[in-house]
């Protein structure tokens, strides 16, 4: 179980890592999709990580980076709906 944890918290290193590498690069912009999941699940491994490790501050901070990723999804979807017209 501990090797688990531990492979969640390096995936999930390496997905935030990677968006990061990926907006500094130019290959990817902040405003995908793409991004915000890369971040989501990263931040999740971190939790699960941190919190298994008993680093509750990191793990609560990365609560609050699922909460900004998945709000910035939320407003992406109701903008991208406002286009079409849908409400």
């Amino acid at each position: 179980m501990k090797t688990a944890i531990e492979i969640i918290g390096w995936t999930g290193a390496a997905l935030i890592l990677g968006a990061y590498a990926l907006i500094s690069a130019g290959k990817l912009r902040a405003d995908t999709v793409t991004y915000h999941l890369m971040n989501i699940l990263g931040a999740a491994g971190f939790v699960i990580n941190s919190g298994a490790n008993g680093a509750i501050p990191s793990a609560a901070m990365n609560v609050i980076w699922i909460g900004i990723g998945v709000y910035a999804l939320l407003q992406m979807r109701k903008t991208t709906a406002a286009r079409r017209g849908v409400t």
